[in-house]
């Protein structure tokens, strides 16, 4: 969204350079008129019909002025091009620093999975040695405390993925969807 705003403001500061160039060049329009005039009595004969046609050509003599006005726009474009570039590279950064953290997220995520495999691996080896007597009920204990632990943490990183996607798909604008509807909307900026 902030990358689509900075374009339409540069897409504006340009049109406002064609603008300011058009106060150069000669206004020409082209009128007519029609009329009737005269005596009541004499109204719709041709002696009082009346019409013209012609054209009107208004041009001001280009001026210290207009190009002013011409080099502020073009000055103002500039700023906006800045702007603009500013922008693009703050949602680039963005993204890298959302790419990052989602990677990081899943190889964490990712880890937290075999550790609770093993947890779990582990914990059923110790209950099966409690139950045949050959571990204690503290070891049964731990290894099953252990693989409780891990399950949760991996809980933790499954929040902690989902929330990066979403910080990704926010860096990358989101909301694709609203891209068409508001391009097909005409006359909203």
């Amino acid at each position: 969204p902030d990358v689509r705003q900075a374009e339409r403001q540069l897409a504006a500061a340009t049109a406002r350079i064609g603008v300011a160039t058009g106060a150069l060049y000669p206004d020409i329009s082209i009128g007519a008129t029609v009329g009737t005039v005269g005596i009541l009595d004499d109204l719709g004969t041709p002696a009082t019909n009346r019409w013209g046609f012609g054209p009107l050509i208004s041009w001001t003599v280009p001026t210290n002025g207009a190009r002013a006005r011409i080099h502020e726009a073009e000055a103002a474009t500039q700023g906006a091009l800045a702007h603009f570039d500013g922008v693009v590279l703050n949602a680039i950064r963005e993204t890298q620093t959302g790419l990052a953290q989602y990677t990081a997220q899943l190889q964490r995520r990712d880890a937290l999975a075999d550790a609770g495999a093993s947890a779990k691996e582990a914990s059923e080896q110790t209950h099966r040695f409690f139950q045949a007597g050959r571990a204690s009920f503290l070891a049964d204990l731990q290894a099953t405390r252990t693989y409780t632990d891990v399950r949760a943490q991996l809980a933790a990183a499954n929040t902690q993925v989902a929330m990066s996607q979403i910080d990704l798909f926010l860096a990358l604008g989101g909301g694709w969807e609203s891209g068409r509807t508001q391009a097909s909307q005409p006359g909203k900026p």
